[in-house]
This record gives structure tokens, sequence and C-alpha cells, in this order.
């Protein structure tokens, strides 16, 4: 197993934007205590899309949380440089926490997670609101923008139950991006998605890297699409193996790779 500093951080001329030191996370359940990450040491860099490989039950999403601070760490550290703090995760009480996530951190789901009684401009101007920034015109003026990003401003005033579910996703990216966070984590976002949808979800993701320097961590079961991320960790059974090889997915059948020329979203 590859869990090395060295080999994790990349880069070190300035410091890692999340900071994973010896991080260890144990369920209690009713057959017994179950080990879901096993030491994990690794730093991600400002501007990365670093995708997590493994498959259901590795620890993926125990990887995401411990970042978000949903679930409590066990033994370990989360450190977050961003917005001008280096912010120890599991050391803020419940209400900081809460505050401090929807500052830093837009989580994208793969079921959406849309509140189905508000319209998408509701849902996106919602995280406003719940830190404490909600401006009335101007909250609603930065949730058409995002709208308008994604392609879908003409939708605005719909309930999600009236837009497919790749639009849902789409606004629910828009939503994640309401408080202009620096870090996206994205929990398998394009699982329930077909193939050609989820290559213009991977294309947003893109854009937010590329044009606005965001810092993407996805997690995914699907090894295919590993070359599309800047960097790939692969986790087995709790622990971090050593990272997908291009020989991996050279096999791939050609239909099953994502086209990367850009183009206007057709769903």
């Amino acid at each position: 197993m590859t869990t090395s500093h060295e080999t994790l951080q990349g880069n070190t001329a300035t410091p890692a934007l999340i900071d994973m030191r010896d991080v260890i996370k144990v369920y209690s359940t009713a057959a017994g205590d179950f080990t879901a990450l096993k030491g994990i040491n690794v730093d991600i860099r400002a501007g990365e899309f670093l995708g997590v490989i493994g498959k259901s039950g590795a620890g993926k999403s125990t990887f995401l949380n411990m970042i978000t601070g949903v679930d409590d760490i066990t033994t370990g550290r989360v450190i977050i440089r961003a917005n001008g703090a280096d912010v120890h995760v599991h050391d803020l009480n419940e209400d900081a926490l809460a505050l401090w996530r929807g500052k830093t951190l837009g989580v994208v789901f793969q079921s959406f997670q849309l509140l189905p009684m508000l319209t998408l401009i509701e849902n996106i101007t919602l995280p406003m609101d719940l830190c404490g920034l909600y401006r009335p015109r101007r909250s609603r003026q930065r949730a058409l923008e995002l709208l308008e990003m994604v392609e879908l401003e003409e939708h605005a005033n719909k309930l999600p139950a009236f837009i497919s579910g790749g639009q849902q996703q789409r606004v629910a990216i828009a939503r994640a991006l309401a408080n202009d966070p620096p870090i996206l984590v994205a929990d398998e976002p394009t699982g329930s998605l077909d193939s050609v949808t989820s290559d213009h979800i991977f294309e947003l993701f893109e854009r937010l890297v590329q044009e606005q320097g965001k810092t993407i961590v996805m997690v995914t079961h699907d090894k295919s699409i590993a070359p599309r991320f800047s960097r790939t960790l692969r986790i087995v059974d709790g622990e971090l193996a050593d990272p997908i090889e291009e020989d991996e997915t050279a096999s791939e059948p050609e239909a099953n790779k994502s086209p990367k020329k850009k183009r206007k979203w057709l769903w």
C-alpha cells in the first residue's frame, strides 16, 4: 500500500489546501467495530481535480465525510487552509462547523437532494440564507447567474420535479457554488446519470477548475474515467493503494470513454 507523505502530497512548495494526517475512522456496529479508514495520509492542492476511486464499501464516502466533518473522526487530523484561515475541521463545535462548511465547501450528491417544495432559484439562494449571506436582490441575481452558467436560467421558477435528472444535478452544482466556496466535494455525482449526461457534468467540473480555480474532490467507483482527473487516488478496504495506471484504462472500449470535446448542453 502506498500511503507515504512524500508519495501522496505532490508539490510541496506551498502548504496543502486539504491536509489529512493519520486519519482513522472506526464505526461501532451490532456486529462489532468496523474500521472504514485505516491511517489515511494525503495532501490535496489548490486547483486540483482529484478523483478518489474505489469499489462500493471501500471507504470513499467516509473519506469525503472526514473532509466535510459530517462524520466524527476517530483519530488523526484534517486541516483545511481556505478563506485566510487554517481550520482543524474536527475541533469545531457543531454550530461553528455548519457555518464554516457553508462558506468553505460545496457538496454535490448522487441523489441531487434538492428541496422539492422550493423552486430552482430558491434552492440556490437557501445556502446563502443559512450562512447569513442572504440579501434578497443580490442573492437572487447570484442564483440567476449560476443558473445561466449551467444553462438553466429559463427554468428558474420551476420545481425540481419538472426538470430532468441531469438538469437537477446541474442545479445541485449551482447550489453548491452559491457561496462561492473554494472547494467542491462530489460523492458519485454521475452515478445515477446516463453516459452522455455524465460527460456534461464532467465538462462543467473541468470548467470550474480551469476557469474559476476551484478545487474538486470527487469519489467514484468507475476507474475508466481516471484520465479525466488531474490526479487520482485509489482506496481499497479503507487504505490508499497504488494509483491507477494509464494502461488499466487503455483497454476500455472506445464507446465507454468520455470524449473531451467541449459542447453545449443537450439535455
